[in-house]
């Protein structure tokens, strides 16, 4: 029986490995770019600071400036994916829908950066919503769900390697005494 569990264990180690290599390379790989999120520049624009640690502008204002900044390509609130108030850095983050940011002093109304997000592309890489929504559920999800069944399996493997080992030493020791 140990050794049915055992061949049974490596085979669907290996087979569930093939299967789901690329969903699992693409995880790891986004995974460790939003790992070190903060840390590049490339990845997520810093946080900048303004010069208050209240809000004195409107958001009427914020639409009017963010309009003015080219590369956020806005004309309406349409164009506007969400705004980020920091009051206590004294900003206010307009993240448009083409991935731009702008970091507007939330008291003068100064822009203080521009620059373009790849962090939120890939979030969405990550959890597979990139390629399609139903790639979410239909393939990153299974691959997750697999990847904890290769991790049992693995464990399988590993206990049963032991197991061997340990009996192979037993019997080496008491046979040389």
């Amino acid at each position: 029986m140990r050794n049915q569990l055992r061949q049974l264990s490596r085979q669907l180690h290996l087979w569930t490995a093939l299967l789901i290599l690329v969903p699992s390379l693409i995880v790891i790989g986004s995974g460790l770019l939003l790992q070190i999120k903060k840390q590049s520049d490339w990845i997520q624009p810093p946080t900048q600071r303004g010069t208050a640690q209240q809000p004195a502008i409107p958001f009427s204002e914020v639409l009017h400036i963010a309009q003015t900044i080219p590369e956020l390509d806005v004309t309406g609130w349409q164009q506007i994916d969400r705004l980020d108030v920091r009051p206590d850095k004294g900003i206010i983050k307009v993240f448009a829908n083409n991935r731009w940011e702008a970091q507007i002093d939330a008291q003068s109304g100064e822009i203080l950066q521009v620059a373009y997000r790849r962090s939120d592309i890939i979030e969405s890489i990550h959890d597979g919503s990139w390629f399609a929504e139903r790639a979410k559920l239909w393939l990153f999800l299974p691959a997750g769900i697999l990847l904890f069944v290769m991790w049992c399996s693995g464990l399988v493997l590993l206990i049963s390697t032991l197991k061997s080992k340990y009996k192979k030493r037993t019997y080496r020791l008491k046979r040389d005494e």
